[in-house]
């Protein structure tokens, strides 16, 4: 075997190890590259695992308050009917003549008694009336203006009937109260 002359040797070494060089930088670069890849993957996952998490607390806070407006707010439908029932037994005792109250104190009392519990159940469940009086403001958050009219003596806006009593549970207005309203100028 013929010797290589130590220039075609060195080189030969230099060419091979540049070589195996660049290979390990190759390797090198596809690690770089497969790691940088992993990297945006779990930025990702990371990303919609916050996502889900919020999406999951919203729900949970979103299903928390509508339970709370089911508790509070579920039966204003019952109670919005029971509302005629109100307004019935107030016009009955407000109809009772003096004769009328001796003659039947028994009945009268009894549905006194029954108003009384009525509005008691209502107070239970947050359900307050809203009773304006005569000269009071007109207010129409609560108020209905079933009509207007000139009264002498009155300001412009000011109730001058009451019709019916309104109702608020808890903080929002099932009836508003049904009212007669002052037109004259101020």
């Amino acid at each position: 075997m013929a010797e290589q002359e130590p220039s075609n040797f060195l080189d030969d070494l230099a060419n091979a190890e540049a070589e195996e060089f660049g290979e390990e930088m190759e390797e090198l670069d596809d690690e770089v590259v497969e790691l940088d890849a992993l990297r945006a993957e779990r930025d990702e996952l990371r990303d919609k695992f916050m996502r889900a998490l919020a999406d999951a607390e919203n729900s949970r806070k979103r299903a928390q308050k509508e339970r709370r407006e089911a508790e509070q707010y579920g039966g204003s439908k019952l109670a919005r009917d029971l509302l005629s029932v109100y307004d019935n037994m107030k016009r009955a005792v407000e109809s009772v003549g003096e004769e009328q109250k001796e003659a039947s104190a028994a009945l009268i009392e009894g549905v006194e008694l029954t108003m009384r519990e009525l509005i008691s159940v209502f107070k239970k469940y947050g359900i307050e009336p809203v009773s304006p009086q005569v000269g009071d403001k007109f207010d129409p958050q609560v108020h209905q203006a079933m009509f207007e009219a000139p009264v002498p003596g009155t300001k412009a806006g000011e109730i001058i009937q009451v019709s019916a009593d309104g109702f608020m549970m808890h903080d929002r207005l099932l009836r508003p109260a049904q009212v007669g309203v002052s037109s004259n100028p101020g």
